[in-house]
């Protein structure tokens, strides 16, 4: 697949200290239709360069000459909010545990397969995607349960009758019902923090 004209296919980070694997990367990653825009050869390098090129997905070595890919890459896919595919040549249990622990969601085995590039990159795009919507889900359901109890303490209601109140909020109102949830909750605290009269 090559790039569309909108743009390409994926744009890539690549933190790797080894120029023969950086340029393998590099000419895979333009010959599937994507862009490599930023490369680091260090852990200490790693976190800037991905914050200021902004990819889509960097992949990283797990040997690093100033310390650990993994544990950089975990830094990177939290801080920055960047799906990270694992280079490496190495496939123990080990390491396998600690990338998933990292948060790394796809890997390449060296020395790179071009063809395995795509898949890699795909996957672990779609899989970051997922999780973070899947957490994002998660949170929302938190605060509209929250807003829900207190609905149910302040005006005496069952779950079902709360639940219908914010529901008919939201509906009203044209918003999301996590946002009708989250006023409700603001609105609590800010008469919380009322002196009394």
């Amino acid at each position: 697949m090559t790039s569309s004209k909108n743009g390409p296919r994926w744009r890539v980070a690549v933190i790797d200290d080894h120029a023969p694997s950086r340029a393998a990367l590099q000419a895979a990653v333009t010959d599937a239709g994507g862009e490599v825009v930023g490369e680091a050869q260090r852990s200490v390098d790693a976190m800037a360069m991905v914050m200021r090129a902004r990819p889509d997905v960097a992949i990283f070595a797990v040997g690093l000459p100033d310390g650990d890919g993994v544990a950089t890459a975990a830094a990177v896919t939290t801080a920055a909010s960047c799906p990270v595919v694992l280079f490496t040549s190495h496939t123990q249990d080990d390491l396998v545990a600690r990338a998933q622990a990292a948060g790394v969601m796809a890997y390449l085995v060296k020395p790179l397969r071009p063809a395995e590039l795509a898949p890699a990159l795909d996957l672990a795009i779609a899989r970051f995607r997922e999780t973070r919507e899947l957490k994002q889900t998660l949170e929302e359901r938190k605060v509209i349960e929250r807003a829900k109890g207190r609905l149910m303490d302040r005006l005496r209601l069952t779950e079902e009758e709360a639940f219908r109140r914010l529901r008919r909020a939201a509906m009203n109102s044209r918003r999301p019902m996590v946002e009708i949830a989250r006023a409700v909750l603001v609105s609590e605290s800010v008469t919380e923090d009322l002196p009394a009269i």
